[in-house]
């Protein structure tokens, strides 16, 4: 029954988006790669939503709350914030610079050594991390669902072979014969039904808790262990909160603001209004989502027990034990939609980036329209095979999946937005300084994550590196600077006008991010008399500040945009 459903859902989803892009026009790069800037606020939301929420965020997140406690919610809540600053301030600066891919900034900026050196870091973060892990979690979680070993009569370790190469066959085929657009739709869909599949785990656990009764469930889960409910907790829990000031701040910035793979949906959208909509909303929905990939953690932990050596297990055996088996054949129908769009959204990022930054940059004006698509396609076919050949050695890495991915990726995020700000918030700071800062902070937080224990968490470590490589640019800008001061060109090929409702819309999503972290604390439900009036009243207090800050914002800015508008109109006539 599990594979009917499955088999059911997952090819309805491909004929959905066969007849969606069905006549679409895939014979230039910006239809190919940016779905011709056709996406709207909604498609934008639900595409960013679902390629960050890969199998490796319910395995790795709901492991690590199994293992400690709701700490990790940082990486999901802090989002909120991070996603309002890149629809403020850098979506705007993006579309109206027109680019497709962000190396072309950091040419604009830089030159084009740098643009290269920040391409090579993109596409090696790609194909040495972010593709295999993405393939060895989902062949994980869907090799338990379907126990697949069991089944076939196979060893654990061929399972995840078999599984690893299902999974980046089919992803291949989205990405590369159905470009930007397939993903996006593809990802909308899947996105609905594993929103509904990943509630119905939780509410599905508490009914199993409580025996059949939600009430007596959603009590029993509370009082059990209130002290997994603590989401600030202490310096040895796996994302100390403090985090979320230093690294975990610049790490959402890189990631949302300026990761290919993520970013690439924004700069496709249709005009400023659509991209802002899109991101803000993504923000609204990313702090919500410790519901589907970490509160089912705690569940496991009352349900399973706490004996499970492998953490990575945890999600996958808690959704065999409470979902019924048509649901549970849906959900993971939609869990393979998650891994698929984090695998063929990536892929077309590095099949972009490769074409136009890379090939483009070496075949110069000789390079037509069709020769980059198929380069693109071509590149991201074999960056496919690699990485189903190296995701499955990844069963030898060390437990905690989430945690070792945010540790790699440590090489890359950080570094490659540190230039990128430094690029936008100086205008004299010349290409050298680039090249320096990006060096030295590889260099560094690769010793001190291979060679050196220096006892402080990683995130603090890169919040450091931060400040020091953005000394080191700005000093080498006062001895060495620009002799032109960079002026950002203006090519905006959409309609530039922003969303009215964005700064409303965005105290909503500050709200719910501060009342998230104030429930999920000892000032909530992590104390043991559990959520009081106290409780609720310091959410009206939030509650209201977050209001009276969004109105305020909302008539001063975008009087002043009216006003301005106005006076351009006058000068035209």
């Amino acid at each position: 029954m599990i594979l009917i459903s499955f088999v059911i859902f997952s090819s309805l989803v491909g004929i959905i988006t066969y007849f969606k892009t069905k006549g679409d026009k895939l014979e230039s790069s910006e239809g190919y790669f940016l779905g011709g800037r056709s996406l709207t606020g909604g498609v934008i939301a639900g595409s960013l939503l679902l390629t960050n929420l890969s199998a490796a965020s319910f395995v790795g997140m709901s492991g690590q709350a199994y293992e400690a406690n709701m700490s990790v919610m940082g990486w999901e809540v802090g989002s909120g914030i991070t996603l309002i600053l890149v629809a403020l301030f850098l979506v705007p600066r993006y579309l109206k610079q027109g680019i497709t891919t962000i190396p072309e900034f950091i040419q604009s900026r830089f030159d084009g050594g740098t643009r290269q050196f920040v391409t090579i870091l993109f596409l090696v973060s790609y194909i040495v991390n972010l593709l295999p892990i993405t393939l060895y979690s989902g062949a994980v979680a869907m090799g338990q669902i379907f126990n697949v070993s069991e089944i076939f009569g196979i060893t654990y370790v061929q399972s995840i072979w078999i599984m690893v190469w299902v999974i980046g066959i089919i992803g291949s085929v989205y990405a590369i014969f159905g470009g930007l657009k397939a993903v996006a739709i593809s990802d909308t869909i899947n996105g609905i039904a594993l929103v509904i599949g990943g509630l119905l785990v939780p509410i599905f656990g508490i009914l199993f808790i409580g025996d059949g009764n939600f009430v007596e469930g959603l009590t029993s889960f509370f009082q059990s262990t209130p002290e997994k409910f603590n989401a600030i907790g202490s310096n040895t829990d796996p994302l100390p909160f403090s985090t979320m000031f230093t690294g975990l701040l610049l790490v959402n910035l890189y990631y949302w603001g300026t990761d290919q793979s993520i970013i690439q949906r924004a700069l496709g959208a249709k005009n400023l209004e659509e991209a802002q909509k899109g991101v803000v909303i993504a923000g609204l929905l990313k702090v919500l989502t410790p519901m589907l990939v970490i509160i089912p953690g705690i569940i496991a932990f009352q349900i399973l027990g706490p004996d499970i050596t492998n953490m990575d297990t945890v999600y996958p055996l808690l959704v065999s034990k409470v979902l019924p088996a048509p649901i549970a054949g849906l959900f993971a129908a939609a869990m393979m939609g998650a891994i698929l769009s984090t695998f063929n959204s990536v892929l077309n990022s590095a099949s972009t980036l490769f074409a136009l930054n890379v090939y483009k940059n070496s075949a110069g004006k000789d390079a037509s329209e069709k020769q980059l698509i198929k380069v693109g396609k071509i590149f991201a076919l074999v960056i496919a095979v690699i990485s189903m050949c190296v995701a499955p050695f990844i069963l030898n890495a060390p437990a905690g999946l989430f945690d070792y991915l945010q540790t790699i990726n440590g090489f890359f995020n950080v570094p490659i937005f540190t230039i990128i700000f430094m690029g936008y918030m100086t205008k004299r700071v010349p290409p050298i300084a680039a090249k320096i800062a990006i060096t030295f902070f590889v260099t560094v937080y690769g010793i001190t994550q291979l060679v050196v224990d220096t006892g402080i968490h990683y995130l603090h470590i890169s919040g450091i590196l931060f400040v020091i490589s953005c000394l080191i640019m700005f000093l080498i800008g006062k001895i060495l600077p620009m002799e032109v001061p960079y002026k950002m060109p203006e090519n905006s090929p959409v309609e530039m006008t922003p969303w009215k409702g964005r700064y409303l819309f965005s105290g909503a999503v500050m709200f719910v991010m501060i009342s998230m972290y104030i429930v999920f604390s000892k000032y909530g439900i992590a104390k043991p008399e559990g959520f009081t009036i106290e409780t609720l009243l310091y959410i009206v207090v939030v509650g209201v500040v977050c209001a009276v800050c969004a109105i305020v914002a909302d008539k001063k800015f975008n009087v002043k945009e009216e006003k301005e508008n106005a006076k351009a109109v006058v000068i035209e006539e």
